[in-house]
């Protein structure tokens, strides 16, 4: 009879302490949980260590791509679940997580994410379904190795699960905020090293068309208030990603 297949949940945290406990109460049936943190200076470490005794630091930033890899690196189970701190799996998701990996099959999975914005759940404007690649077989997929929006990069074909991750993506204008500064800096430093070239009027027209994409063409309008406002803010945060990119091109 062949063994129950065993998976890794990999998670990397700074300073999540209004977040981790909730992640990690979500994924406790996993057979490895590993924690990766970057230099927190809250109690997120104190409430991982309740959870799993596979906590390491590493505080030589090298962007989420890098740092997801050494996640990956320490996981020693068959399958791998990757997960941010903001994140949480739902108990019909994890039954249909046990229901693919003890079939053996060699896919990498994506998952569709239901993200919420300050408590509204966010239907349109590119936040739903919003697949992503976070099921694999350690040895079948990698992650590449950008500063920010990093990704999955699968061997194996990929299929789609139909029960959807819970993304709390912003919890207060203040996050929202920090994050559009902190996606800018990374965007434009990642840019810049593929060489990229920016000017003024290139970051208003990139801002102005990502806002009329998220509010227009992506139905964000139909999210009420907070589509609009989520619009707003990837307007400016493309925005800023190219305005900062003309700088470092300058300098």
């Amino acid at each position: 009879m062949a063994s129950k297949p065993t998976i890794s949940a990999i998670i990397i945290v700074k300073n999540e302490q209004k977040n981790i406990r909730e992640c990690l109460e979500s994924v406790v049936w996993v057979d490895e949980i590993i924690i990766i943190d970057s230099g927190s200076e809250d109690e997120t470490l104190s409430i991982c260590r309740e959870y799993t005794e596979r906590i390491f630091i590493n505080t030589d930033w090298r962007g989420f791509g890098y740092q997801k890899s050494l996640a990956l690196e320490k996981a020693s189970q068959q399958w791998i679940l990757s997960l941010d701190a903001d994140e949480r799996v739902i108990p019909e998701l994890q039954a249909e997580i046990e229901q693919v990996i003890a079939s053996d099959q060699d896919y990498a999975y994506a998952v569709p994410r239901q993200a919420y914005f300050i408590g509204k759940k966010m239907d349109h404007g590119g936040w739903w379904p919003d697949y992503v690649v976070r099921l694999f077989k350690k040895g079948s997929a990698r992650f590449s190795d950008d500063i920010v929006h990093e990704h999955v990069l699968a061997d194996a074909p990929i299929k789609k699960l139909q029960n959807p991750l819970i993304h709390y993506s912003y919890v207060s204008l203040a996050q929202l905020l920090n994050k559009i500064n902190q996606y800018s800096d990374s965007g434009a430093e990642k840019m810049l090293a593929r060489g990229k070239k920016s000017s003024l009027p290139l970051a208003i027209l990139r801002g102005s068309w990502a806002f009329f994409k998220a509010y227009f063409l992506r139905l964000g309008l139909l999210d009420g208030q907070e589509g609009l406002i989520t619009a707003i803010a990837k307007g400016e945060e493309t925005y800023y990603k190219y305005l900062k990119l003309w700088y470092l091109n300058r300098s």
